[in-house]
């Protein structure tokens, strides 16, 4: 009869080997991510600035304050309105693209060249991408407008980046156009991984490449569809540099996201406790995100 205390010691070495290899990743964890985390909600309930010694304890004044500033409203409205557009171009426009290039629509060569192109922006530093997109949108001297002079369309030229009810979309569609062909590239890949005899079982029984689409492209690629989702409204969240690049939150604040508002706190005005506040919150609203994402893995 085995002994139970060698099955017990046997399990409790078994244990201990499994904390052992888990252990430099939670150190990491805790070192990196959850303790900054914890500090950074620690700050967020004082009043300081980042050359002075003297931190005043406000509590939740800095959430209320937070909550009445009309520039927080415009900018978690400016991050919904990115999210939203980016899901749309990003998510669907994307895997349209990747499904018609992997149709084989195209020659080999043309759709090669249009894989390159779209894919060519995501490469390229965003901080490079917003300068040169900031000089092809400058009013009269700009690519831009230029073209639309040269075309008819003199009516349709504005400051994009100058007027506050076009700034933060111009910053959007410069976005869209870096990112949506990388997520092309990661659609693409897993839509070469669905069987390719349930193309041509639909394509015997007379099902047109739309029907296929639909019924076989889109539930073969269900879970990437909600990996780029979730990743996509989690990028928008955090968006921060090309916003800073193009506009810096401006003109009056119109373009200001989180990311933008939380740098000019800390930065710019010198008050770390509030902008401590702001990285807070994006924090709380990150991780509820990611709280649904595991709800729905589980669910399916």
């Amino acid at each position: 009869m085995p002994d139970r205390s060698d099955h017990t010691q046997a399990t409790w070495r078994q244990s201990l080997q499994g904390w052992l290899w888990v252990a430099p990743a939670l150190l990491f964890l805790v070192v990196f991510v959850y303790g900054p985390a914890l500090t950074n909600i620690r700050f967020s309930m004082f009043s300081f600035s980042a050359m002075s010694l003297d931190w005043d304890f406000v509590g939740f004044d800095n959430y209320l304050r937070l909550w009445n500033d009309p520039k927080f409203t415009t900018a978690l409205a400016n991050n919904a309105i990115y999210a939203a557009i980016s899901v749309t171009c990003q998510v669907g426009i994307a895997l349209v693209l990747a499904a018609v290039l992997e149709a084989r629509v195209f020659p080999d060569f043309s759709a090669n060249l249009f894989r390159t192109a779209l894919f060519l922006p995501s490469i390229l530093p965003v901080v490079v991408v917003g300068l040169v997109w900031q000089l092809l949108l400058t009013p009269t001297t700009g690519l831009i407008d230029q073209i639309l002079w040269e075309t008819g369309l003199a009516s349709w030229s504005k400051a994009w980046l100058g007027e506050p009810d076009t700034a933060i979309f111009a910053v959007i569609f410069v976005s869209q156009w870096q990112w949506t062909g990388y997520i092309m590239a990661l659609f693409m890949v897993a839509i070469r991984a669905v069987p390719r005899d349930l193309y041509e079982a639909m394509e015997i029984d007379g099902a047109s490449g739309v029907q296929q689409f639909w019924h076989i492209t889109v539930p073969g690629v269900r879970e990437t569809i909600l990996i780029v989702t979730i990743i996509t409204i989690l990028g928008s969240l955090k968006v921060f540099d090309i916003v800073w690049v193009m506009t810096a939150g401006g003109p009056n604040h119109s373009s200001e996201v989180l990311g933008t508002m939380m740098y000019r706190a800390a930065f710019r005005d010198d008050m770390v406790g509030y902008s401590s506040t702001i990285a807070t919150v994006i924090f709380f609203i990150a991780l509820t995100i990611g709280l649904v994402q595991i709800k729905l893995q589980k669910d399916r």
